[in-house]
């Protein structure tokens, strides 16, 4: 066949393929794997937005092409959900439905990178930003995330001529993979230095909805309370409302940007079939109704396991948001997971996955079945012996 291209022969291997081939070859040598590494939900979609879902479907309405913004209905119930949620309003015209927030993600890069324009991606961080910056001719400048500035991105060192040539700045907070968050300070230096330099601010909330203790992470355009600011925020109904599967998500914020992003979902795709846009619309409508029992279980789970690695005198990160633990293993990565894996049957995600700055810690994800997290935190203590 013809040889591939320069940019799929450049790409690394993609981090969860690698880490679903160490733990086939596990389940293959007859292994019961306690899987805690990929952040998808283990608790199953609500009873009632799956009903509302088999309702949809037989809506002949519904097996035509859907709208390529997507639904007005569900435009404007997520915008008015945000409003109520942040404290900030939205015109319909300034939501757009994605085929899950990763695809909004990486056709974002389409719309504002020429050859050689700069994004500018934390590390470590969602690989996806750095990939599709690459894959759109563009360039990273890579800025590491610091546990002594509680992993929020210190602008202030990033050099000008950087900041000046950036098209785009990427944040993603609640923080995947340390679960670190925002703070409403940070986002208005944030803002400040985007008016000032004009950069695209990009922020991931796919785990906006993933709290505890009753403390809610921040949006962007909560702290600034401005569309003129050129910024797009990326939501997730993967992990608020445990539909992975489901392939939905919403981008929100200054209405040009979301044109230029909708310019390129045009061109590419046609929608997300508007079943699915309906049942996301109800989720949305009794997310009260939804949400709280599976913030109880991730709860119940988090408490377990940072109980097990303070007894162990393992150091990790104190967060108050996402499924997400973030640890230190003491050494590389990569060797830890696999040792942990091979010894105790248990799979983590190395830190070096999620680039440079994650090197030296390792991410616990709790969407694991409760038996697991049970055993998990039997087999905690004996990691120490692999630091």
């Amino acid at each position: 066949m013809p040889e591939v291209s320069e940019r799929i022969k450049s790409l690394p291997k993609y981090l969860f393929a690698e880490i679903d081939e160490l733990k086939t070859k596990k389940i293959e040598e007859g292994v019961h794997v306690i899987d805690l590494s990929i952040g998808d939900p283990d608790i199953p979609t609500h009873p009632l937005i799956v009903e509302k879902m088999i309702e949809e479907v037989k809506d002949p309405r519904n097996h035509r092409y859907p709208s390529y913004d997507g639904d007005v209905s569900l435009r404007k119930t997520f915008v008015d959900w945000y409003y109520e949620r942040f404290g900030f309003s939205f015109h319909p015209s300034s939501a757009l439905t994605l085929i899950g927030s990763k695809e909004g993600i990486a056709h974002f890069h389409l719309a504002f990178l020429n050859e050689g324009d700069i994004s500018i991606v934390p590390t470590p961080g969602y690989p996806v930003y750095g990939i599709w910056t690459k894959f759109a001719g563009g360039k990273v400048y890579n800025v590491v995330l610091k546990e002594e500035n509680g992993f929020l991105i210190d602008i202030e060192n990033i050099p000008k001529d950087i900041l000046s040539r950036a098209k785009i700045f990427w944040l993603c907070y609640p923080n995947n993979p340390t679960g670190a968050c925002a703070t409403w300070e940070f986002y208005e230096k944030v803002a400040f230095y985007a008016k000032k330099y004009d950069f695209v601010v990009a922020v991931d909330l796919a785990y906006s909805e993933i709290y505890f203790d009753n403390k809610k992470p921040l949006s962007f355009f909560q702290v600034v309370k401005d569309d003129s600011i050129y910024a797009i925020e990326f939501h997730s109904f993967s992990k608020t409302f445990s539909m992975t599967g489901w392939r939905i998500g919403m981008a929100v914020g200054n209405k040009d940007v979301i044109s230029a992003l909708g310019k390129v979902k045009t061109n590419t795709d046609s929608g997300v079939f508007r079943a699915i846009q309906m049942s996301a619309k109800f989720a949305i409508e009794n997310y009260n109704k939804i949400i709280a029992d599976i913030l109880k279980v991730y709860e119940r789970r988090k408490r377990k396991i940072e109980s097990a690695l303070e007894q162990a005198g393992i150091s990790f990160f104190k967060s108050y948001a996402t499924f997400y633990i973030w640890f230190r293993c003491g050494g590389k990565s990569k060797e830890f997971v696999k040792n942990a894996l091979d010894k105790f049957g248990i799979l983590f995600t190395p830190g070096i996955g999620f680039g440079e700055g994650g090197e030296g810690f390792v991410r616990i994800s709790l969407t694991a079945k409760d038996e697991d997290i049970e055993k998990a935190v039997q087999l905690i203590p004996q990691l120490k012996q692999l630091m």
